[in-house]
């Protein structure tokens, strides 16, 4: 574990290096990041001027969400997508072969191999929206809610990378997947609003086959007050399917790749 600690604190170290290398790309890129955090909110702005609540749902409450919305998606942008488009780029050039010889787990390596770190604004905006949202709506979150709400978030990002590596690891088998990745993010932008205003074949996909209101509506749930403990252990055991389905699918699937010459 300590092995595997030190090589991620290499490879963060080298993305802080090489984003100071480019400091005013960075600020630029930082403030692309925060314009696109305001657009996100914009559709529930509309909404809500309209009316007072939307599936019982106030403005603040529903804001909440689309703030965790917003930190989750600067996670899987910054820091999960990222590394693991370089997989398809080494699948298609045949030159993962320099990773799997390295006596180090290659999922490990491919996953922390590239990070985005002007995607930390997405993430420390959308969580100051979601508990200033918290707060203008008059919960007052117990330790143990708050504590509930961060496991749940932690559960989030595994679901997405769990969810994100089965997509890569097409790519020992039909190579070019980079439309399916786009279609991922694509669907991923309906958690920015609370999983109870979709109906019918929409509610069972976004709660049992993509998981989004586990993601962004629980955590918002859990500091209301409205989750039970017992609500709080299914996203834990949500997230463990994912790594675990995850790991088998990448486990087999690197076994088809036949590297530059094969």
């Amino acid at each position: 574990m300590r092995r595997y600690l030190t090589l991620g604190f290499v490879q963060l170290r080298a993305a802080i290096l090489l984003s100071l290398q480019y400091r005013v790309d960075f600020f630029i890129e930082t403030l692309m990041a925060l314009f696109w955090c305001g657009t996100a909110l914009v559709p529930l702005l509309v909404l809500f001027s309209m009316r007072d609540s939307v599936a019982g749902f106030s403005a603040y409450e529903a804001l909440a969400v689309t703030g965790f919305f917003m930190a989750l998606k600067g996670v899987m942008v910054g820091a999960i997508q990222p590394s693991l488009v370089n997989v398809v780029e080494h699948v298609r050039k045949g030159t993962l072969d320099f990773l799997l010889l390295k006596p180090v787990d290659s999922q490990f390596m491919l996953s922390t191999s590239k990070l985005e770190l002007p995607r930390i604004a997405d993430v420390v905006g959308g969580l100051a929206l979601s508990a200033y949202c918290i707060e203008r709506a008059g919960a007052r979150p117990s330790p143990l809610q708050i504590a509930a709400a961060a496991l749940i978030l932690l559960c989030a990002v595994a679901i997405l990378y769990g969810l994100l590596i089965m997509v890569v690891s097409l790519s020992f088998r039909v190579v070019k997947i980079d439309n399916l990745s786009h279609l991922i993010l694509s669907v991923f932008d309906a958690a920015r609003f609370p999983v109870a205003v979709f109906r019918g074949a929409l509610a069972i996909i976004f709660t049992f086959v993509i998981p989004l209101g586990l993601m962004t509506t629980y955590p918002a749930l859990a500091l209301l007050g409205r989750l039970s403990p017992l609500d709080t252990l299914v996203p834990l055991g949500v997230a463990s399917a994912f790594l675990l389905v995850s790991r088998l699918v990448w486990l087999r699937s690197i076994r088809f790749y036949t590297g530059a010459g094969g």
